[in-house]
């Protein structure tokens, strides 16, 4: 095992530009640390570089899961802040805190001054104050409230609207294609018997969405109202002022969160089939060592666009099923037998259709397609976001399947946010289900950034030669990337999807760098020939191919998740920490072994795993004896780590 003194030795002697912290986020920077604090009863924690205000507890019980302001242009697009200036007062049982935000980005140049203060009444109020610096468009700039899945699913709430009328109603348990409540001048909720969190918005008009049709994990409550006209143009000059403002009523004395035991809860009887899990074909013919590495994966498809002849000696040369996604324009009949002649006789998984001009395709489209593709399994719904398919629900008769894409940064960039959300991607499956018809859901493709953007308003601007492509995140190739990826798998698994389609073979969006090495050596430090982490996850999975997926819950999933798997009498145990922190879990073992078999991907292991796969995945693993029911893993930062069953 490498020490860190020896790995970095040899990252000093390494030709790519990879530094030892971008082993683990995929940035060189470290991960800044969030300022605790505390109003009352109330705990929080506010993120300096982001201007963003987390997990607002009661105890142990999470009331709000953020408070925060953005600037969005007229494409969506979310500039990114710069925070500066923090100052913190404490006292009291209360803080003040201040720093300035600069939104810059294009034409928008955007400052606004944030305020925060923390009462000991258990009140807590955001308040920004911002100017125009220059004219631009906008599609939204103001606060945005997070309200968390657990503890509000289903649960009643209350909402005032700005006549004063008081509505009664309840947080959407599938996800609501719809906003759940307009017109919204503040918002409550019952934390526990007795306890009930209150939510004050002003400086605008605001409404709620149910943030899980972009796998959010939350319920958003923002302003503008998206029944009003977007973009909106904002001359030079223009104020906005708006407050947020979170009361706790009834609260006891201050109650402070325990460090609980991190633990995670298997449970042996409920099982699923493990999901058919498949690539996407890169834009490049793979090399011979390429194919050969990705065909280790074991991939149950590999999934090419249109009649891209690269795209189809690629997937034709790994001699997998062909997972085919057809986007139809004006001449859908000469469209479809024109792509049925490009495949020839290739083996298909299934056929996806989409139609150029509709965000969830008519089921008309797949009709005609059975007709082409006699035999083969062929189904619609979106190649954008599950919001598309929620919100134009198809008539399923003529479909085999239902299909839509994930990625988890819509709205929403860093790694606290990609690990919050990823337990969304469970809920779009179980509300697909309500409308399918019994259908199996296909997720394709899951991808770290959004592929293009289905709500664009107008052109967007060019890149800078210093700046990545829009779909290429540096994460692809981190030990991060790679506990997301085991997270998202858990989640879609135990939800059931029937199939799944993951980032792409080679490249910055696959599973692996090319041999040929990075299109952007500074902007995305990978080596030549090298896979990235998150391919020892795909294959530490597709390892149990049809076998099951047990159900498991995390005593804190967004520090330390896990997924569990079981064919035949084998049994693996999946573990990946969320943090840039060392974290110990304990759980009972799932079966009747006495020994069993531990391999980790951390940073120790990391430079082997990445550079000789081959040789990573032959080492025999470090074998445990059993003395107990229960196990106990330590897992260094963003770790992943395999625990399987050894029979004696």
């Amino acid at each position: 095992m490498l020490s860190r003194r020896d790995a970095l030795g040899l990252l000093a002697s390494s030709p790519a530009a990879m530094t030892w912290q971008s082993f683990f986020t995929g940035k060189d920077a470290p991960v800044g640390k969030g300022l605790e604090l505390r109003a009352g009863a109330l705990t929080m924690v506010f993120e300096p570089e982001l201007g963003f205000l987390r997990y607002l507890r009661y105890g142990e019980k999470e009331v709000i899961r953020g408070v925060y302001a953005a600037v969005r242009d007229h494409n969506w697009g979310t500039v990114t802040p710069r925070v500066g200036n923090v100052k913190l007062e404490t006292g009291g049982g209360g803080f003040k805190l201040s720093f300035d935000v600069t939104c810059q980005q294009g034409p928008i140049d955007f400052l606004w001054r944030g305020t925060i203060t923390g009462e000991a009444s258990s009140q807590v109020t955001f308040r920004m104050e911002g100017e125009a610096r220059s004219a631009f468009r906008r599609n939204r700039i103001g606060f945005c409230v997070l309200h968390p899945l657990e503890g509000c699913a289903g649960q009643a709430c209350t909402v005032v609207h700005s006549n004063n009328v008081r509505e009664s109603g309840k947080f959407p348990l599938l996800v609501s294609p719809h906003q759940p409540f307009k017109d919204m001048t503040a918002i409550s909720h019952q934390v526990e018997p007795g306890v009930t969190a209150e939510v004050i918005f002003e400086g605008e008009t605001f409404e709620m969405e149910d943030h899980r049709n972009w796998t959010d994990a939350n319920y958003k409550t923002y302003c503008t109202p998206l029944e009003k006209p977007y973009p909106v143009d904002v001359p030079q000059g223009t104020r906005i002022a708006q407050s947020i403002t979170v009361k706790l009523n009834g609260a006891k004395a201050a109650s402070v969160a325990r460090r609980r035991e991190l633990t995670l809860r298997i449970a042996a009887a409920s099982a699923r089939p493990l999901p058919k899990i498949g690539l996407g074909a890169s834009a490049d013919v793979l090399t011979w060592r390429e194919a050969n590495r990705v065909a280790a994966l074991r991939p149950a498809h590999v999934r090419v666009d249109g009649r891209s002849a690269e795209q189809l000696k690629q997937a034709l040369a790994l001699r997998v099923p062909l997972e085919v996604a057809v986007h139809l324009g004006e001449n859908p009949g000469e469209e479809l037998k024109a792509l049925k002649e490009a495949l020839g006789d290739a083996k298909l998984a299934r056929v996806l259709v989409y139609h150029q001009k509709e965000m969830s395709t008519n089921p008309k489209w797949a009709a005609l397609a059975k007709t082409v593709f006699t035999g083969a399994a062929v189904g619609a719904g979106t190649n954008a976001y599950f919001t598309e398919l929620n919100r134009e629900r198809p008539a399923t008769a003529p479909l085999d399947f239902l299909c839509y894409s994930i990625n988890p940064q819509v709205h929403a960039f860093d790694n606290a946010s990609l690990t919050e959300n990823l337990a969304a991607q469970a809920d779009t499956v179980n509300s697909a289900r309500q409308f399918s018809g019994g259908k199996p859901i296909v997720v394709t493709p899951v991808t770290f950034k959004p592929r293009f953007n289905p709500n664009a308003t107008g052109p967007v601007a060019a890149l800078a030669p210093d700046v990545l492509p829009t779909q290429v995140d540096v994460r692809q190739l981190s030990l991060f990337g790679a506990a997301w990826t085991l997270g998202s798998l858990k989640y879609l698994s135990e939800a059931g999807a029937s199939s799944v389609t993951y980032f792409e073979t080679a490249g910055a969006q696959g599973v692996l760098e090319r041999d040929a090495g990075s299109r952007w050596p500074k902007l995305f430090p990978s080596e030549r020939g090298q896979v990235f982490p998150l391919y020892h996850v795909l294959a530490d999975v597709n390892e149990y191919a049809g076998g099951m997926v047990l159900a498991s819950r995390s005593s804190a999933p967004l520090v330390v998740d896990g997924m569990v798997l079981r064919k035949g009498l084998a049994t693996r145990v999946l573990l990946a920490n969320m943090t840039d922190d060392v974290q110990v879990v304990r759980f009972a073992w799932p079966g009747t072994d006495a020994r069993v078999a531990v391999r980790k991907l951390d940073e120790h292991t990391v430079r082997k795993a990445t550079l000789a796969a081959e040789d990573y995945r032959r080492v025999r693993a470090q074998e445990m004896t059993l003395t107990s029911a229960n196990v106990e893993v330590a897992l260094l930062p963003y770790a992943v780590a395999s625990v399987e069953s050894l029979k004696a």
